[in-house]
């Protein structure tokens, strides 16, 4: 199980367009060669933040303007998931192609269960969308910016409790399909006696990819993200990369707060979860933490 970080997709000080992206995620694409070289099955996950973002504006801009509905949170979630893993079949047909390695790859919207009663529903703290600048008064929850840009709307980030359609993913995957799924954490949804429908949040993408990993039976869970290794003392003096860690160094590390909240912390989180549901290995860039 890989997951993509945002940076596979939109990198700092770039406009967004649709070549910058795809030229991205070709080169993301291309840094699993050597996995895909050796035969091993793989999936796919993937961030979605500066896309989703873009689709809430475009939303807005469309209500404000031609008087369109604007759509909910997992509606624009399901469509970037879809964009997203358009994107990275594309590039991953192609990057098949010139190594001459013969891989199907497919894709599955994806849906993640939580709880209606998770504690994060009542303080929201993930940020999404534009900045305004006065607080808008309409029904949702906004809160300032520390860097003084205005206010944001912020939505809950639940634990992911299931994955739906894992089962057939892990089929897929041991079937030898190149399997996209579990996009931008996954569309959140809860389960009523109806059924299930979504909610207003924003799932880790981190978090996600580790439940899908543990529930796959994987054997290693990749975080590909913009720095190198994992760092103790980051930007500070005594900083000090780390080329493995055990699970238990890995806890310690994260319960004495070196790592940043938004930043490597969750990924830390997502790295522990999954080794803790039997995983044996947790790379992070090229940091590897193991269960012992």
């Amino acid at each position: 199980m890989v997951a993509f970080g945002g940076n596979a997709l939109l990198r700092a000080g770039q406009k967004g367009t649709f070549a910058e992206q795809m030229a991205n995620v070709e080169e993301a694409c291309r840094g699993l060669l050597p996995l895909l070289e050796q035969g091993c099955g793989l999936v796919i996950g993937h961030g979605n933040g500066p896309q989703v973002g873009n689709a809430l504006l475009r939303h807005e801009a469309g209500a404000a303007q031609f008087g369109l509905q604007a759509m909910p949170m997992d509606f624009c979630g399901a469509e970037t998931q879809g964009s997203i893993a358009y994107m990275i079949e594309t590039a991953m047909e192609r990057v098949l192609k010139q190594a001459r390695i013969s891989r199907p790859v497919v894709s599955l919207v994806t849906r993640v269960e939580v709880a209606a009663d998770d504690p994060a529903f009542e303080n929201p703290t993930k940020p999404v969308g534009p900045y305004y600048k006065e607080c808008p008064s309409d029904g949702a929850t906004y809160r300032a910016d520390p860097a003084g840009r205005g206010w944001r709307k912020v939505v809950a980030s639940p634990k992911p409790l299931a994955i739906s359609n894992i089962e057939l993913i892990e089929q897929l995957a041991r079937q030898g399909y190149i399997v996209v799924c579990t996009g931008g954490g996954g569309i959140p949804v809860v389960r009523d006696e109806n059924g299930r429908h979504g909610v207003e949040a924003v799932i880790d993408k981190d978090l996600a990819c580790s439940l899908a990993a543990a529930k796959m039976h994987a054997d290693e869970f990749r975080i590909m993200t913009d720095v190198p290794k994992v760092c103790i003392n980051f930007h500070k003096p005594g900083e000090k990369a780390l080329d493995r860690l055990t699970l238990d160094e890995a806890r310690k590390y994260l319960a004495d707060g070196e790592f940043a909240e938004g930043s490597m912390a969750p990924k830390i989180r997502a790295a522990i979860s999954f080794l803790e549901s039997g995983g044996k290995e947790c790379i992070i860039s090229e940091t590897t933490i193991t269960s012992c």
